[in-house]
């Protein structure tokens, strides 16, 4: 088992008091922040880590931009390496991306916008009963193969999967509070008005009635995340 307490963070867009980020404070860890979208290097072992957790953005994995292709290349790399990685909408999607599966837009066009009912695949230890999560994206990601599918939806019918327990891609986004939902607005507000989204007053009224469920399913998930990351083979014996 690992002795180390470092979480690398990975984003794509400006730092903000995410609920994820605090939570892993909170139970103690390191945080350490690089922003590869901004051309900031990668950091290529994951012995040296308890775990990364990889953030969303506007970026596609599909773009093709010398940044996003370096990150394919280093999420893949991770994972060959056997190393511990929550990914979050985009990161999620890059997980998805170096598994084999394609990540598209929706068949119809649709921007996924708001708060969405999800539902568990079957029995598991991550989503163990229909819950309503905040969503923001109008690109989703097959089922990689070798995975186990851990949630569904009914707009993307792949919201959560993963491949060894340590390594699990989500299609929302459990780190978004309401401070950061309102930030959202201002920047892509324009994108409120796609097919498929929700009104910036109805998102602010359902964060009221489920964030609190989202808190308590967040903590209890990243303490069972944390323990795998613990147990993972490229941390055992650093």
């Amino acid at each position: 088992m690992t002795d180390s307490r470092t979480i690398l963070c990975v984003y794509h867009a400006s730092r903000r008091d995410d609920r994820v980020s605090r939570m892993l404070a909170e139970r103690g860890l390191i945080l350490e922040w690089v922003n590869p979208a901004r051309g900031e290097p990668l950091p290529d072992d994951p012995g040296a880590y308890l775990g990364a957790v990889v953030y969303g953005g506007e970026q596609s994995v599909n773009d093709d931009t010398a940044e996003m292709q370096a990150e394919r290349r280093w999420m893949t790399g991770w994972i060959e390496r056997d190393g511990a990685v929550l990914g979050l909408c985009l990161g999620g999607q890059l997980i998805a991306a170096a598994l084999g599966a394609r990540v598209g837009r929706h068949a119809d066009g649709l921007l996924e916008s708001g708060y969405t009912l999800i539902r568990p695949d079957g029995t598991n230890g991550v989503v163990r009963e229909p819950m309503y999560v905040f969503q923001w994206h109008n690109e989703g990601f097959e089922l990689p193969p070798d995975c186990r599918r851990l949630a569904t939806g009914a707009r993307c019918e792949n919201q959560a999967f993963s491949y060894r327990a340590h390594i699990v891609g989500l299609q929302f986004h459990p780190e978004v509070t309401s401070a950061i939902m309102v930030q959202w607005f201002h920047e892509g507000g324009h994108m409120l008005t796609d097919p498929g989204a929700h009104p910036a007053e109805t998102q602010l009224r359902d964060a009221r009635v489920f964030e609190p469920a989202v808190e308590a399913w967040t903590g209890s998930f990243l303490d069972t995340w944390l323990e795998h990351c613990r147990n993972a083979p490229s941390t055992r014996g650093s």
